[in-house]
């Protein structure tokens, strides 16, 4: 028997960190590995056996892959946890909003494409256009810089799905509320605050259940793919349906 606290690790690890495609092909190859390498330990180590389990697991299979996103150890102002969709399949994006003294720019890092960049301009007409409604002052506009961030820059990111996430982000910063972190969405707004329909539901669901989160909200639009979602995704995830952005904030800020 081997000690399973031999090989040191950062965190326990799971097959999810090592693979992100829809079939099995390389989960087929990760266990073909693991069996390997443990038929050569027994035969080295004339071991009656070896116990695979999560905390050894990178010692079978090497360093992680992949680290899935994991939700804010508290719920924070500014920062939204948006749904998005990959070459790998569905996963959950962090937005950051805040603001400076400054000259009325708006600033967008991360890496970000230019549908994104058309959705954060979206986003930020659609807060001004309805500042009395959403408790934020019109002088911060005049002066104050804007500043709309994506982390993990490296990766570029685009799609129409981000409206609600950053214009969410944006209220929370300016309005001085804190957003529930245990919410996900995903959804285009249009300049009249209107949620609109995106693709990627079934993927997307999946991912914010994998990094621990409690609620999405998606597009009402998007209720007929309902039952794209695997059931067991669709057991430990609240469903919330939006046709406005007023009812995506009623979710996802803390009063």
């Amino acid at each position: 028997h081997r000690d399973l606290h031999s090989f040191p690790t950062r965190r326990s690890s799971d097959l999810k960190d090592y693979t992100r495609e829809a079939g099995v092909r390389q989960l087929e190859r990760l266990f073909g590995s693991i069996v390997r390498k443990s038929i050569k330990e027994i035969l080295v180590n004339k071991l009656d056996h070896v116990k695979i389990e999560p905390a050894n697991l990178e010692h079978y299979l090497g360093k992680p892959l992949f680290r899935n996103n994991q939700i804010q150890k508290e719920d924070m102002v500014g920062v939204v946890t948006g749904l998005a969709y990959t070459m790998a399949g569905g996963d959950t994006l962090d937005v950051e909003a805040t603001f400076y003294e400054g000259k009325n720019n708006l600033v967008l890092t991360g890496n970000l494409g230019n549908v994104m960049k058309e959705s954060a301009m979206a986003a930020l007409s659609y807060v001004r256009t309805n500042s009395d409604k959403l408790g934020i002052d019109m002088k911060v506009f005049d002066k104050a810089d804007i500043h709309i961030h994506v982390p993990e820059g490296a990766i570029p990111k685009d799609g129409p799905s981000a409206g609600v996430t950053i214009a969410t982000a944006l209220i929370s910063v300016l309005s001085n509320k804190k957003v529930n972190r245990f919410v996900g969405m995903t959804g285009e707004i249009t300049l009249k605050g209107r949620v609109l329909p995106i693709g990627g539901l079934k993927e997307k669901a999946i991912a914010a259940s994998r990094c621990g989160l409690k609620e999405i909200v998606i597009p009402r639009d998007n209720e007929k793919d309902l039952d794209d979602i695997p059931k067991e995704v669709r057991d430990v995830l609240k469903i919330n349906f939006a046709e406005t952005l007023d009812d995506v904030l009623q979710i996802a800020l803390i009063a």
